[in-house]
């Protein structure tokens, strides 16, 4: 494994220099698998209603990987055990958890695909990427699956309070500019703790944690379910489903090869593998939109 990480911090508007820690974490981030996340939206069609919210999951997976440093620093000064190993097993856990996502995330999670979801997917991009990196990523698919031993390490990456959640609140609260949204991430962080192998909040966090699940709740009301957004991702949706009723009919639409793919063949849980998975990950926004811009002139 190569050690010369060039780049070893990115600029985000939120939490300001994010390291990276290692080489593998490095090469994972410069992966094309992981580079395409550049491209897929964090928030659908979203910027429709919050011209702002133009970040993408590449973002967010950065975010939510400075969040689970910070918390790994804080249980390690707590006297709570976790192994350079566990370290980097989360770290690559959080980093590729919504590897999966498919163009405009969750707007499109059904449509190109049917009955799999973008954690299965992300699962499979884990095991292809493991391959590559030649075991690297054992242990933190392990974590990403929920079946490491040590709870508490599962649920820093999968849980009601894990640096996914924290990420995506504090981030999207930013990018759509709705206060309301925005919650102590740090604050959180530092009142975490280990008991029994669970992780916990401390007491003197319960105010935070109030105002974490409501702030949650502000943002599903006035952003995530908000009446326009959720007709754009309908009308999308409809889009996708008329395109696959035509080409079946033999009718010549024009559009990228990947989407073509996705458009003539139903794919499923029961015949999504590598093959069509590297089709999946070379489909991002830019293909739904060209599309959708050639298609607009159809007869």
């Amino acid at each position: 494994m190569s050690k010369s990480n060039k780049l070893k911090i990115f600029n985000d508007p939120i939490y300001g220099f994010i390291r990276i820690p290692d080489a593998l974490t490095f090469n994972l981030i410069a992966d094309p698998y992981f580079q395409r996340l550049r491209r897929i939206s964090q928030m659908g069609l979203s910027y429709l209603v919050y011209p702002g919210a133009h970040h993408t999951r590449f973002h967010h997976a950065l975010g939510s990987m400075h969040l689970m440093q910070e918390a790994i620093q804080l249980l390690r000064f707590k006297g709570v055990e976790v192994t350079d190993e566990e370290s980097q097993g989360l770290l690559c856990a959080i980093l590729l958890h919504d590897i999966g996502h498919g163009p405009f995330s969750h707007a499109m999670e059904h449509s190109l695909v049917e009955g799999i979801n973008h954690e299965a997917i992300s699962h499979l991009f884990m095991e292809v990427l493991n391959r590559k990196f030649n075991g690297s990523l054992t242990l933190g698919i392990e974590i990403f699956k929920g079946t490491y031993s040590k709870k508490f390490l599962n649920q820093l990456v999968s849980s009601q309070l894990d640096m996914d959640r924290l990420d995506y609140l504090k981030r999207d609260s930013f990018y759509t500019g709705v206060a309301e949204g925005n919650i102590n991430a740090e604050r959180l962080i530092t009142m975490l703790n280990v008991v029994d192998g669970e992780l916990v909040v401390e007491e003197k966090g319960i105010y935070s944690v109030e105002k974490f699940l409501m702030a949650r709740r502000f943002m599903y009301w006035q952003v995530y379910l908000h009446k326009t957004g959720l007709v754009a991702e309908q009308l999308l949706i409809k889009t996708l489903q008329r395109a696959k009723e035509l080409v079946h009919m033999k009718f010549e639409l024009a559009c990228s090869p990947p989407l073509m793919f996705f458009l003539k063949n139903k794919i499923d849980n029961t015949n999504f593998d590598i093959a069509v998975l590297d089709r999946f990950a070379s489909l991002d926004d830019t293909d739904i939109l060209a599309a959708i811009k050639q298609w607009q002139h159809s007869t």
